[in-house]
């Protein structure tokens, strides 16, 4: 994929109230970034997907993985919950 978008492991909701280090980052392309967002919410991504392993083994985010990865990289990719 052509365009990055920075993911905050630990959603920045989390750590924002309680000034805390926001903590580490990966770099994903776009489509995983809204799919991520639009499958999980941000209480389950700080308690129990916040490493980019735990997030490529939830079994809903496999299934786009290998759907996606079959995809032109150049056309933007629509996203569902």
């Amino acid at each position: 994929m052509e365009h990055l978008t920075v993911h905050h492991l630990v959603p920045q909701q989390n750590t924002k109230r309680k000034k805390q280090d926001p903590g580490p980052t990966a770099n994903i392309c776009s489509a995983c970034h809204r799919q991520i967002h639009a499958l999980f919410d941000n209480k389950l991504l700080a308690r129990e997907l916040n490493t980019l392993e735990k997030l490529s083994h939830a079994p809903q985010m496999q299934k786009f993985l290998v759907w996606v990865r079959k995809q032109d990289p150049g056309k933007r990719i629509s996203v569902h919950r």
